[in-house]
């Protein structure tokens, strides 16, 4: 049996450290590329360089199904959310759905399972201020998934799944707290019980041969560090790691800042990978990208990370397959669906139903007075530079635009109606740089090189012509306006009426590594 978090594992073999990983690394190289020029993880030579998933993908959540590796990471206040990523061999990752088809507020932690059969995804959810912790189930990863279940868990956040030397099934919360669920995993029996430990947010739990492992990140912890520690028992006591912390910052010149919550898995040979989110030197806008790194155990039965800087290349788990996959971004909206690489940005009940396909294009019913709360369609890029192209036809009063959005707090782009191109910088609009312009049928292109940006604007088929207002977003991050998503690319609809979008398009330009 191949093990995966939250379920009993095998016995393991001997806690020698496995001879693949003491060989020598590859040195560094630049990133292989796929379909757009997008990244791609695998090198195509045995050996792969992180990212595994480009873009912001934040704590993810990794499930070892047999053969199969299945991941999902938190959506935040995206709808659809909670998207299914599948892969043969923990470096090639292509989406397969997503499992969350209605907003129940912001979806900050996942957590993915299969228990007896079932797959589950417990889900640390945030609205209102309120945190709880809900769960949908299905019985194939591709779906059809169930609607939310509330578990009655308020101020509860970071959910870990995982089934105890009972055989009973267990869900841990932040604060070290777990309760026990009933047979079907969609309610709670009993009460919290807090664990004997330091306090500590974003467990991860994995039975291995005597031992059950508890990763996390400290209570407060500013430093992206994740501690470990284990139990013959669910109960406790727990017996902290000698050498902690697993995974930390390395510093200020450090290629990435990595963090948890993490997942452990066997690669298809039988050596262990650890997923978990980091921060890239230099590009903090990404936000937080998922990294793969090998994972040794010791004699004395601890894990650790035994990786090369995480910008070299390093080789892929043994007996991993030629698998490369590819994620297009670009969209001529001809499918009767929304595609996968989009999303709803703060998503109301009935938020979907804004598109729709007219046979020329998705048409998009306008919403609010701008950019900040029309809930824009959203498209996460994971390249360093990257031109995107949108062609538009406006109806009635409506504006339509493109952009790159943080929140509605911090985002730069362009919006055309009602005779004028509005320009937004940095999260306001400024009047004073408003234009003429004619027609219903538009085109916009913003070039992101490093950061620095060009937006361009056409009639029709007429000529660019640049926008002089707008020049960088390298501010435009957690650090600078709080909150958690990365910058992402965003087609929106304001005001009254409506906007067809025709075509996206996306590419990487210059040299991106």
């Amino acid at each position: 049996m191949k093990p995966h978090l939250g379920l009993s594992l095998a016995t393991p073999p001997a806690l020698a450290t496995p001879a693949c990983l003491s060989a020598p690394v590859v040195t560094a190289q630049p990133c292989g590329r796929g379909t757009e020029g997008q990244r791609r993880a695998d090198l195509g030579d045995g050996s792969f360089r992180n990212p595994v998933l480009p873009g912001d993908h934040p704590e993810p959540s990794l499930l070892q199904d047999g053969a199969d590796y299945y991941l999902s990471a938190a959506s935040f206040r995206l709808c659809p959310g909670a998207v299914i990523w599948h892969s043969p061999d923990l470096v090639n990752w292509t989406p397969l759905g997503a499992a969350l088809a209605r907003p129940i507020g912001s979806v900050q932690a996942v957590h993915l399972v299969k228990h007896a059969g079932r797959y589950f995804i417990y889900l640390g959810v945030l609205d209102q201020q309120r945190s709880s912790v809900h769960v949908i189930h299905a019985d194939d990863m591709r779906g059809p998934w169930s609607d939310p279940v509330d578990l009655g868990l308020h101020d509860c956040a970071g959910p870990a799944h995982v089934v105890g030397e009972d055989g009973q099934r267990y869900l841990f919360v932040n604060g070290l707290r777990y309760i026990q669920l009933c047979d079907d995993g969609l309610a709670t029996t009993g009460v919290l019980t807090t664990v004997e430990a330091p306090a500590a947010e974003g467990a991860r739990l994995l039975r291995r041969g005597d031992f059950f492992y508890l990763a996390a990140i400290p209570a407060g912890s500013t430093q992206h560090l994740v501690t470990a520690a284990r139990s013959p028992s669910i109960h406790g006591p727990w017996e902290p790691c000698p050498f902690e912390p697993i995974t930390r910052a390395a510093g200020a010149a450090a290629p990435w800042e990595t963090g948890g919550p993490l997942g452990l898995a066997q690669g298809p040979a039988g050596d262990w990978w650890m997923v978990c989110h980091g921060y890239e030197r230099g590009y903090r806008t990404l936000g937080r990208q998922t990294l793969l790194q090998p994972v040794e155990w010791t004699r004395d039965g601890w894990f650790r990370v035994n990786s090369a800087p995480l910008d070299r290349a390093q080789r892929k788990p043994r007996g991993a397959a030629a698998a490369p996959a590819d994620v297009e971004r670009s969209d001529d909206f001809t499918r009767n669906r929304l595609g996968l690489q989009w999303s709803f940005f703060d998503a109301a009940p009935g938020e979907l139903q804004r598109a729709r396909y007219d046979g020329d294009g998705l048409v998009l019913r306008g919403k609010g007075s701008g950019l900040s709360d029309c809930s824009p369609l959203i498209c996460t890029a994971g390249d360093h530079s990257y031109q995107a192209e949108l062609d538009l036809e406006l109806t009635g009063a409506a504006q339509g635009g493109l952009a790159l959005f943080h929140d509605a707090r911090g985002f730069v782009g362009v919006g055309l109606g009602n005779g004028l191109m509005h320009t937004y910088n940095y999260g306001q609009e400024h009047r004073w740089t408003q234009q003429p312009v004619h027609g219903q049928r538009h085109r916009l292109r913003v070039t992101n090189r490093r950061h620095l940006i060009t937006f361009e604007h056409a009639m029709a088929d007429g000529p660019w012509t640049q926008n002089p207002w707008l020049r960088a977003v390298s501010a435009l991050h957690q650090n600078a306006y709080g909150g958690f998503p990365g910058l992402r690319l965003a087609l929106f609809a304001a005001g009254e009426g409506e906007v067809r979008l025709r075509r996206f398009s996306y590419r990487v330009v210059g040299h991106d590594t």
